[in-house]
């Protein structure tokens, strides 16, 4: 239905358009006049346009103007970094018109910390953006959208499942103990970004210093991300409906060899050259036999198409298979249509007002069988009721639910990437020609068409606030109370079933196993927050506001997992239609509560002088009783130096500089709640003895001496400037952040002390790093109506560094610096390796280089030409990483850092006669990358001679016809792991792992006002849009498997399995969709 409305309405559009070219005749006469600024100042290029026309011009160097109109007409005057300003014409006198200065940019309102504050008066580091960033970008949930739009706000997914959540990481690396995100508060109280239905966001703030975030004391380590919803205004009932119909594709389609015989001929090479050209392989990894005999056979049916893709060897007693198989293509639909409507409906009087609102998303899933489908469903109930002049009722209430379904290998959990990786050869088929599955796709495709092997996820969250104002000094004293009730019900039922295949005819055998799970989780959270605030002015130059609260909040987890085998049928899992022996039972959970009471005081001396202190006083019930509180404090000042006397008198260009500072402290309490207790765990064994599994009890964990906070100090200065009459404004933060106390492992202790060694507060970390903004706007006339455009970008970058850590000692008492853990002077993403000469040229070189053997080579560890060739840099004609110290790396050193360096985001924009475009891009200017051994589709039969097959690799890969090429000698295993010849980091095959995509690009035309009112509608927009369009990346050189934002180590979940790359694909999108306001 959605789609025949759309279709009717798009032809409606079209006939609009058209209609867009008539306008109406009249007797038009001649206007002239002046345009001037407050000053009396000429303005020139002012816009000048007959409303509802494409009539006008421009005033010239003396802010004179000359146009034909129609008596009576509406001229509106348009010129950046001044107000828009319209005026009726009597068509008789002359247009003398003053343009006042926009104060947009100034007068721009900030959510902050309980509260809001004009942007001129910041003395924090606050960066905030309006819902424009986040219209008509339809996506699965609202983390995917913010990627690159807030300066410094870090958001790196881990691939494209619509479930992926990410950190909200703000200014780099905080602490490698403790961890965790950024808080993340909606509508003042913590929540989910991923269950807010994005066409309700208003606006969001980052909370990047001390100053700006203290007021969250110990739980904004990490910064604080405020996410504000759409509240209604006073007017008439306005209903906005938003329909867009999207199309997915992947954003990469590795280029894979699927030719069965050219495939097991690269495989017999690889498998040959490992075990030094001596023995052949027997089978394809001991699953599908392999000889030379059948590789012969393979040949002839290549050579030959008309020949049978499967045959029965009566001699074997089993089925050959001869197929060219594109797994990929057999798993993946080729587009994937997305769906999604938007509803709401805002109003109010002086009195009340209302806010609701709806959301119906669905994504069909990518895969041809058993598709991941995802439906999200989203309500929201906003209101407001003003009881008398002082007192005021409100509610806010959110429901938000998803439906997941993901298809499973009949064996577990596994990744389906990792199976292909290993069970995928090309030569198999799906099908024997009696239907049966073959053996291999018993572990890869079968349990996907069968569809008998789910993971069925269902969340369902709720939450309502209600609070309450009254002020019952006007305009002096405010006091607020709100109660926030949260549940959030997560549940996946996960069920196996055995997968029948044949070898042969009239064989059967099975593979995997019957099995049903449960997984329950059922958190609720309660929190309220009491304020007070008092405003006031002293002798019109003295401002004064105070701000006092109390926060509580609590919460509690409750699990409930369930595990039994033996489905009796397998099409209905249920508990009740189970018959195995083997079950378990597991619960857990965990409660944890906060108090806190804050303060936070401004000074504003005339606009030119301001102040801030902010304190919280936390309490936390993660911490003995003896640590459980904590004080973090902060200050920062502001200097308007525009506002000064002495800058009066400098000429027009400046129109803003404000000069900022901040110190303070925060606290980290990311621990887990009961780490300073003595905790025992309670399981099963996993031996069966009399036909049970028995249950054992764990040993007490061993406590921490003392625990208490990770405490974040940060120094921040910045500066914010606008300029050219408010066209250009800049915005410029540097900070040094010192976490100290970080929560990491004591120190190491003797094997007989029989139990892990407990953590405690032994690190410290030093961050410095800085960031950018810069936009400009700006107009000019074409074709008699402005054309209006801009770009908005930032840039930014941070360092981290070890300042203290509790490294092993050595008989002396100095510390062991170990290359693989932490140490004093390490910066972190450091990546150590051994430094490559290029390729060996002959056996002489080989045997006249060093001695190489601590790396394997092969299976009898011997260097050919084409070998890999690395440097002794300590020269004691060795190649060994010495003791792994930073005293002895060996012949090793640092040969990158793959933390993500100079990132942004920008966009570039324009408007014109109802026309807009827009372009985002985001990504990282510098990152080094080096895959892990695992990456099978960098490595390729590298890896495992079995594995994934990328064209582009054999293409730049060594021989005695191509000496300079990118790949070693052609060997399998020499990659399987960090102690093979290319499995070690090294600096040959480092990667440029930067990337610059075109995130979003949007086209829209919104349909001119009095055609739409002749339709009853107040607005008419329609709209196409791309995401993840294009992508430019240093990581494309040597290989065409990767997405740049899909290269980290996998969670080792359904959807990111083992290996690198080995993930749920990150997805481009096109969008068409009309937006309806009535």
């Amino acid at each position: 239905m959605v789609k025949v409305n759309l279709s009717n309405t798009f032809i409606c559009l079209i006939v609009l358009f058209f209609a867009l070219s008539m306008r109406v005749s009249g007797q038009n006469s001649t206007l002239k006049g002046v345009v001037k600024d407050v000053d009396g100042i000429p303005l020139i290029g002012v816009n000048v346009v007959e409303k509802g026309t494409t009539n006008g011009t421009v005033t010239d160097i003396d802010g004179n103007f000359s146009i034909n109109v129609k008596t009576h007409s509406t001229v509106i005057f348009t010129y950046i970094g001044f107000a828009e300003q319209e005026l009726v014409w009597d068509g008789n006198s002359v247009m003398n018109v003053v343009l006042r200065e926009d104060s947009e940019l100034l007068d721009e309102v900030v959510v902050v910390g309980y509260g809001t504050q004009r942007k001129v008066n910041l003395t924090g580091a606050v960066s905030q953006v309006s819902n424009e960033v986040l219209e008509n970008r339809p996506a699965p949930n609202l983390t995917r959208l913010l990627q690159g739009t807030l300066p410094n706000l870090n958001i790196r997914m881990s691939d494209g499942s619509p479930t992926r959540t990410a950190d909200y990481n703000i200014r780099g690396i905080t602490s490698i103990g403790a961890g965790g995100s950024a808080l993340v508060l909606i509508d003042g109280v913590e929540g989910d970004p991923n269950l807010l239905n994005p066409n309700d966001i208003e606006s969001v703030s980052i909370l990047k210093d001390a100053s700006s975030a203290a007021i969250y004391g110990s739980r904004a380590a990490f910064g604080v991300v405020l996410i504000t919803t759409k509240s209604a205004q006073e007017g008439k009932p306005k209903v906005n409906l938003n329909i867009s119909q999207s199309f997915n594709k992947r954003t990469i389609d590795p280029g894979l060899v699927t030719n069965g015989y050219q495939w097991a001929k690269n495989f017999d090479d690889a498998f040959y050259a490992w075990y030094d050209y001596i023995t052949h392989p027997i089978s394809v990894n001991s699953i599908f036999p392999f000889s030379l005999e059948y590789l012969d056979r393979l040949k002839e049916h290549d050579e030959n198409p008309d020949l049978p893709e499967v045959v029965f060897n009566e001699q074997l007693n089993r089925y050959e298979y001869f197929g060219n198989t594109d797994w990929f293509d057999v798993l993946y639909k080729d587009v994937m249509p997305a769906t999604d409507v938007a509803l709401n409906v805002a109003g109010g009087t002086r009195n009340t007002n209302f806010y609701i609102s709806g959301r119906y998303y669905h994504q069909d899933g990518i895969f041809n069988n058993s598709s991941d489908n995802y439906d999200r469903f989203n309500v929201r109930a906003k209101g407001e009721v003003k009881a008398n002049d002082w007192l005021t009722f409100q509610d806010n209430f959110d429901i938000s639910t998803y439906t997941y379904s993901y298809p499973l290998l009949p064996n577990g959990d596994a990744g389906i990437w990792r199976y292909f990786a290993v069970q995928g050869f090309p030569m198999t088929v799906l099908k024997n020609p009696d239907g049966t599955y073959t053996h291999n796709t018993a572990y890869t495709m079968a349990s996907f068409v069968e569809g008998n092997s789910k993971s069925e996820q269902r969340n369902f969250y709720v939450r309502n606030t209600a609070a309450v104002i009254a002020e019952p000094i006007k305009d002096l004293l405010q006091l607020k109370a709100d109660i926030t009730f949260s549940k959030k019900w997560d549940k996946d039922k996960r069920w196996n079933n055995f997968i029948n295949y044949s070898n042969a005819p009239g064989e059967i055998n099975r593979y995997g196993n019957s099995r049903l799970r449960q997984f329950n989780d059922e958190t609720t959270y309660w929190v309220s927050n009491l304020t007070a605030n008092v405003n006031k002015t002293f002798k019109e130059s003295h401002t004064v506001n105070m701000l006092a609260g109390l926060n509580i909040e609590k919460n509690r987890l409750e699990k409930l997992n369930t595990d039994r085998d033996v489905l009796l049928v397998e099409s209905k899992p249920d508990y009740n239609l189970l018959d195995g022996l083997n079950y378990r039972i597991t619960g857990g959970g965990n409660d944890w509560a906060y108090v806190g009471l804050f303060y936070r005081l401004n000074y504003n001396y005339l606009n030119k002088y301001l102040i801030e202190l902010n304190g919280r006083y936390d309490g936390s019930s993660k911490f003995p009783i003896t640590q459980q509180w904590g004080f973090f404090p902060s200050v920062s000042a502001g200097w308007n130096v525009t506002e000064e006397t002495f800058m009066k008198n400098i000429q027009h260009g400046l129109d803003h500089l404000k000069l900022r500072a901040s110190y303070g402290s925060l606290g980290n309490g990311n621990v887990a709640p009961y780490r300073f207790l003595e905790t025992m765990s309670v399981s099963k064994t996993g031996v069966i003895l009399g036909g049970v599994q028995p249950g054992y009890t764990s040993m007490p964990s061993v406590i921490p001496d003392g625990l208490t906070w990770e405490r974040a100090t940060t120094f921040d200065v910045g500066a914010d400037v606008i300029l050219l009459d408010n066209r250009l404004s800049l915005t410029y933060d540097w900070y040094n952040r010192k976490t100290t106390d970080m929560f990491t492992a004591g120190p190491p202790l003797p094997n007989v002390f029989g139990a892990t060694v407990p953590y405690g507060n032994y690190a410290d970390l030093s961050t410095k790093g800085w960031e950018f903004t810069l936009s400009w706007k700006d107009q000019f006339m074409l074709g008699g109506k402005p054309f209006r455009y801009g770009f908005t970008g930032s840039l930014w970058d941070s360092k981290s560094f070890i300042t203290k850590f509790n490294s092993p000692l050595d008989e002396s008492g100095n510390p062991i610096k170990l290359i693989n853990s932490h140490y004093v002077g390490k910066q972190m993403g450091e990546i150590w390796g051994f430094e490559t000469l290029g390729l060996f040229t002959s056996e002489e070189e080989v045997a006249k280089h060093a001695d190489q053997s601590y790396l394997r080579n092969s299976n009898s560890n011997k260097w050919l030409p084409g070998d890999l060739k690395f440097a002794d840099l300590n020269n004691d004609d060795v190649i060994n990483q010495g003791n792994n110290t930073l005293d002895n790396p060996g012949d090793r050193k640092i040969i990158g850092n793959d933390s993500p360096r100079y990132q942004f985001g920008f966009t570039l924009s324009g408007n014109w006669n109802g026309f807009g475009v827009s372009a985002f891009f985001q990504g990282i200017g510098k990152r080094d990358w080096y895959f892990a051994p695992e990456a099978d589709l960098f490595y390729g039969p590298y890896n495992r001679p079995y594995g994934f097959q990328p064209v582009k690799l054999y293409e730049d890969m060594w021989s005695e016809d191509n000496p300079n090429g990118y790949f070693p000698r052609y060997r399998g295993y020499t990659a399987l792991g960090t102690n093979r010849s290319l499995g070690a980091p090294q600096t040959r095959y480092l990667q440029d792992a930067s990337y610059i995509r075109l995130k979003n690009l949007m086209v829209d035309y919104t349909l001119p006002k009095q055609l739409v009112d002749n339709m009853k509608i107040s607005s008419a927009q329609v709209f196409i849009s791309g995401q993840n369009i294009l992508t430019f990346s240093g990581i494309f050189k040597h290989t065409d498997s990767f997405d740049p934002e899909v290269i980290e180590n996998p969670l080792g979940e359904m959807t990111n399995s083992h290996g690198q790359g080995d993930a749920y694909p990150m997805l481009k999108t096109w969008t068409i969709g009309l937006n309806l306001t009535f």
